[in-house]
């Protein structure tokens, strides 16, 4: 029965776009492939927490190259759901051909599956399981369904009675998206145009919080592929 949820799944992806056929076999750095022992004894108990339920099958590991603040090429890794695997690696072959700069991308689990000190190195990564605060329903992050890119330079940004929420909390020269400064994601931004081109809702576009460094599958998607996930 899964088998065969999967496979419609697939298709109904394929029909959106979400997903490509072209990353069978590894290009040029660029590569995915299921969670084998090895990468598993990197990310067991730290961004694949005790309680996850999320079975192995769903992930993937993908390797990419990137253009660092200095123009030099850098290997990166992320683990990501299954689902998005083939867009990423789009998605990343794309910037790295433009020249476009990625600080890091490296495995949350380096940064101890803690998202304050990833982010305030500014590491660009995907999974890292968690619930969503005060409910059973696991966020996109711990589905492997979002991405954060340059997360120092674009931070999340909340408003609330009782003062502003920053993450990364040293992002205090950056949430002011008027000025001008280097590494900034916005509609003009190429990282951004090839997110929603591949399907992606960017947190910049969110009302009552912003999430500048955030791109994740919508909710539509999200309930077929997790339609227990509520």
């Amino acid at each position: 029965m899964r088998r065969k949820f999967l496979i419609f799944i697939g298709a109904f992806l394929i029909m959106l776009g979400l997903l490509s056929s072209g990353f069978a076999e590894e290009q040029d750095g660029f590569y995915a492939s299921k969670i084998d022992e090895k990468i598993f004894s990197r990310i067991e108990g730290k961004s694949f927490k005790k309680d996850c339920p999320l079975p192995l099958d769903d992930l993937r590991y993908i390797h990419v190259l990137h253009k660092d603040f200095n123009g030099e090429t850098k290997e990166g890794e992320m683990i990501c759901s299954v689902y998005i695997a083939d867009d990423l690696l789009d998605i990343f072959m794309k910037l790295y051909e433009a020249g476009y700069q990625i600080e890091r991308i490296r495995l949350v689990d380096e940064y101890n599956a803690d998202d304050e000190t990833s982010m305030r190195d500014n590491n660009s990564s995907c999974f890292n399981f968690r619930f969503i605060t005060h409910t059973k329903k696991i966020s996109k992050h711990g589905l492997g369904l979002a991405v954060d890119i340059n997360t120092l330079y674009n931070p999340y940004v909340k408003i609330t009675k009782d003062g502003m929420i920053l993450e990364p909390a040293t992002a205090g020269e950056y949430v002011d998206r008027e000025k001008d400064f280097p590494h900034k994601i916005d509609e003009n931004d190429l990282c951004y145009k090839l997110f929603t081109a591949h399907g992606f809702e960017w947190g910049g576009n969110w009302k009552s919080v912003k999430d500048y460094q955030h791109f994740e599958l919508p909710d539509s998607i999200c309930s077929k592929l997790y339609p227990a996930n509520k």
